[in-house]
């Protein structure tokens, strides 16, 4: 089972650490949860870049992703 995490650094002290350009507002989170969208920090042609991610464990068995999310979340 996936934990989870909080997410309470000010927007500026996040973009300070990780050094990318793109200027996000990030609100403080203090329950994120799979499945939900994170912030994540990536490489991109050599420079760190900001996007957003679906958070989340999908197992190396499933053969369609969307088939699988709707049954996970129909057994819970």
């Amino acid at each position: 089972m996936c934990g989870r995490y909080v997410i309470f650094s000010a927007p500026e002290a996040i973009r300070a650490l990780f050094r990318y350009g793109e200027q996000p507002n990030i609100p403080p989170r203090y329950n994120i949860a799979p499945t939900q969208p994170i912030p994540i920090v990536r490489l991109v042609d050599g420079k760190q870049s900001f996007a957003l991610m679906r958070w989340g464990l999908l197992p190396s068995w499933v053969e369609d992703p969307k088939t699988f999310l709707r049954v996970s979340l129909l057994l819970i």
